[in-house]
């Protein structure tokens, strides 16, 4: 295969400096991209710019491609950085060392999958890996080994979803609404583009239905494989929900609910009825005369579904001050203060 000249793709020196290239790559990203640049022609430049930046711009990279030596001019046939001069590239022969790339090779050349193909296979796909790597040792060796790519970012993403009582009593998909943010495909965060604006991050945002596990509670994690973040190679990370009760109306605790009941002072003094809406619809609770704040009334399977029964709830007092008290009513409170106190 020809040998690639990165340094003249990108319209620089040999020993350019990391901003010369930078600078090199985004003046012709802006030129020839494929939203600016309808030809064909444009969409090969692009693919090579991007290929020669993805090399250049990496220091390892650079450095094993600059290895090649003296080879490197004329556009010849190269050889083999050292250490690969018993290395056979793309096709297999008798008592030869193979490389084969069985899957997505990412957009970049044969010239680039020969020279960095092993290298992504150890380091993952993060910076340029390769689907189905393969690599096998014939004549010098009897081991083989397969190494199926992982991506070398943590594409899972971890969120916090808050559930209510209700949605557990309905055992019904609930909706969970977020922002994937992914690393932008189309330009890597070098210049101009459509996409992304030239930031190199892509914002979606996503609506997943979620059924609540059986066994749900407090901390526990719930995996949606597959929705997570997704690389450049079309790896993608796992979504990770970490179940939060919060409701403005219950405490949750396992299967038993509370829920607070207000009542005024006479009626904490004298007892009272009151209607009060559950999960299993409204009910009138009878409230005893004498009950003190903080108090709890136990009411049996009123709570959360617990395999074929419910879980309890309990009614808490809390007794509450009216802020429209009239003066006659104040003064009935003076006159019990003084024959009580």
């Amino acid at each position: 295969m020809k040998y690639k000249d990165y340094y003249e793709t990108l319209g620089v020196k040999r020993n350019a400096t990391e901003s010369e290239i930078k600078s090199a790559y985004r003046k012709l990203a802006r030129k020839y991209h494929p939203d600016v640049n309808k030809t064909k022609e444009a969409e090969e430049k692009f693919k090579d710019i991007n290929e020669a930046y993805e090399v250049l711009s990496d220091k390892d990279k650079r450095q094993r491609y600059d290895s090649l030596g003296s080879n490197w001019q004329g556009g010849a046939d190269y050889t083999p950085p050292p250490g690969f001069e018993n290395f056979s590239f793309n096709f297999n022969q008798g008592g030869a060392q193979s490389f084969n790339f069985g899957g997505n090779t990412g957009g970049f050349s044969d010239f680039f999958a020969s020279l960095f193909g092993d290298m992504m296979g150890a380091q993952g796909a993060g910076t340029g890996g390769f689907n189905g790597f393969d690599f096998t040792q014939t004549s010098r060796g009897a081991s083989s080994r397969r190494a199926s790519q992982q991506p070398a970012d943590n594409l899972d993403i971890t969120k916090t979803l808050n559930v209510t009582a209700k949605e557990i009593f309905d055992k019904k998909p609930i909706s969970v609404s977020y922002t994937q943010i992914d690393k932008c495909g189309y330009c890597n965060g070098g210049g101009y583009c459509s996409h992304c604006g030239g930031t190199g991050i892509l914002s979606t945002p996503k609506t997943i239905k979620v059924k609540l596990p059986k066994d749900i509670q407090e901390g526990k994690k719930v995996r949606l494989k597959g929705e997570g973040k997704t690389d450049a190679y079309g790896n993608k990370g796992d979504l990770y929900l970490v179940i939060h009760f919060k409701d403005s109306d219950y405490e949750i605790d396992g299967v038993n609910l509370t829920k607070d009941v207000e009542i005024t002072p006479p009626e904490a003094v004298l007892g009272c009825n009151k209607e009060i809406e559950t999960l299993h619809g409204k009910i009138n609770i009878k409230i005893p005369a004498g009950v003190s704040s903080g108090q709890s009334l136990r009411l049996k399977k009123l709570g959360l579904p617990d395999g074929n029964s419910y879980g309890d709830l309990n009614a808490k007092i809390k007794i509450v001050i009216p802020k429209n008290y009239s003066k006659e009513v104040i003064d009935l409170y003076k006159e019990i203060q003084k024959k009580t106190s």
